[in-house]
């Protein structure tokens, strides 16, 4: 189990919109975001969410071509050697995995979640989420319920 979890702001949104941001907690226990993160979320946070700022400027230069919870959130996972982010934007993967940091979606959590026997199944949840402006393409989600055994 990673160190310290860092979630980016999409995953926190949907997770809000959909009723299901306490899985989060039953999976990870604790949450870190940063105050960017925290602000692009705009809405009241459990006390399980730690508020951290980055102790670099990393995100400085990241914010060049990231949006800024973004690369507040790469920066505070890039300080912890075995940390997990929670990004769902391919940019933002992308440099992630560029700088050596394991990173999960949205839907990576609801996989893990049902490995772990939080959720039966991930396909209702799927199903909540296909009713949200959220985009993820037939594709992935297709690959995420492979992943589910849900196929």
């Amino acid at each position: 189990m990673p160190s310290v979890i860092v979630s980016d702001t999409s995953c926190l949104i949907l997770f809000n919109n959909i009723g299901e941001l306490e899985l989060l907690k039953k999976l990870f226990g604790i949450i870190h975001v940063s105050e960017t993160v925290l602000k692009e979320f705009n809405q009241p946070v459990p006390a399980w969410f730690v508020v951290v700022k980055p102790k670099t400027d990393m995100h400085r230069g990241l914010s060049s071509y990231l949006d800024p919870g973004e690369a507040t959130a790469i920066a505070l996972a890039a300080e912890h050697k075995h940390s997990l982010l929670i990004i769902d934007e391919v940019k933002g993967r992308r440099v992630a995995k560029e700088l050596e940091i394991s990173v999960t979606g949205s839907l990576g959590v609801l996989v893990a979640a049902k490995k772990k026997g939080h959720i039966k199944a991930v396909r209702p949840i799927i199903e909540k989420i296909r009713k949200t402006n959220f985009r993820v393409s037939e594709d992935l989600i297709k690959r995420v319920l492979e992943k589910a055994d849900e196929a």
